[in-house]
């Protein structure tokens, strides 16, 4: 009993609430009103359009990465160094936590 008289209350106050709403449209002189004034023609506008899409590029700006740089080294030489390193024990190898020291 106590569930369907909470449903009716609810339902009542739902259907109370909802009439002091309502969509209007605004009032051209209120300050919500959209106001677009141009002295553009519509060719104009669209050839900028039309040269911003030819001209954009997907980069953003400052989002260039640094060239890679070309060593005289081969790459297998200084992995085999690297190997020797790390059996002689002059580098780490696994993860670092932080705490070894």
């Amino acid at each position: 009993m106590n569930k369907s008289y909470a449903f009716v209350a609810l339902a009542t106050f739902a259907a109370i609430a909802s009439t002091g709403v309502r969509a209007e449209t605004p009032d051209l002189s209120s300050q919500f009103a959209l106001h677009s004034d141009s002295s553009r023609s519509r060719a104009e506008v669209l050839a900028e359009a039309v040269t911003k899409v030819k001209t954009h590029s997907q980069e953003p700006a400052g989002s260039r990465v640094a060239a890679t740089v070309q060593s005289a080294v081969p790459s297998a030489i200084v992995r085999g160094e690297a190997a020797q390193a790390l059996r002689l024990g002059k580098i780490r190898s696994g993860e670092l936590t932080g705490l070894e020291g």
